[in-house]
């Protein structure tokens, strides 16, 4: 089995371009025709990976910015790949709280105009109600207002839920959820002792981030990196992970089939 696979793959790596085309919209057809409505996942998240070794590998010519726009244009055709199929809420993860250490003036700045512009695009795309999750205060002022001012436009949309987490750390959503938690009891007059011995897991949900939402069914990272970096640590408690090698900008809407395939094909259990 195992040669005839390897004898396929090679007869399709010889197949001149346009027919390979033509093979993946084949192939492409079939997987969506195969997948069950009722069994696609509610909310899909995805860690695009890749983007900077993509622009080293592809156009070394120029700023680390090309792959930043590369993955920015892929980001736009998930969300409206994940619309066409059904799916309820996304979630992208573009910045972490990690990459804020990176130099403002080499890498940094060119990354969030590119994140500014990416949520303006998916505003002024459809009807999705855009949400910004991350914590906006370690960002540049003219950032953080750009970004609130726009997804402000979009809260009343009935449309698929997009998140867009940005200056986002699974860590730093956890501290955060906690100092909110800490305040609201504080001024209900609650004492440490009496939140400790009354605390619910459902109170610190409802201080995160992404409060209110379904968690992550689907969690997506490319790049052929295998862990979250802490993405959603919370929420992706009981999530099906899907690792693909592609590069975030390689990653292509069979791609996106084979993970919810995958996805389907999965027996979920809530406990151990």
């Amino acid at each position: 089995m195992a040669n005839v696979q390897s004898g396929i793959t090679r007869a399709f790596d010889l197949m001149p371009r346009e027919l390979k085309k033509v093979a993946y919209r084949v192939y492409e057809t079939r997987l969506r025709r195969q997948l069950r409505p009722s069994a696609l996942p509610r909310h899909v998240a995805v860690l695009a990976d890749g983007n900077r070794r993509w622009a080293r590998a592809n156009a070394p010519d120029l700023p680390l910015a090309a792959g930043y726009q590369a993955g920015a244009s892929k980001l736009k055709q998930f969300v409206a790949w994940c619309d066409e199929i059904g799916i309820q809420v996304v979630t992208l993860w573009v910045l972490s709280t990690d990459n804020l250490r990176r130099d403002q003036n080499d890498e940094l700045m060119p990354l969030l105009k590119v994140i500014v512009q990416l949520v303006r695009d998916l505003a002024a795309a459809d009807d999705y109600r855009v949400m910004v999750v991350g914590d906006l205060g370690l960002l540049p002022d003219e950032i953080a207002d750009s970004l609130r001012a726009t997804v402000a436009l979009t809260r009343r949309r009935p449309g698929m839920h997009v998140n867009v987490a940005v200056s986002y750390g699974g860590r730093h959503e956890l501290a955060d959820a906690v100092r909110s938690l800490l305040a609201e009891e504080a001024a209900k007059g609650t004492t440490l002792a009496e939140l400790a011995d009354n605390l619910e897991v459902d109170q610190i949900s409802e201080h995160l981030y992404t409060r209110g939402q379904p968690d992550p069914d689907l969690i997506i990272r490319t790049s052929g990196e295998q862990r979250l970096s802490g993405f959603l640590m919370w929420q992706s408690a009981h999530s099906e992970f899907y690792f693909c090698e592609a590069l975030w900008p390689d990653f292509r809407k069979v791609d996106f089939y084979r993970a919810l395939r995958d996805y389907e094909q999965r027996e979920r259990r809530y406990g151990a």
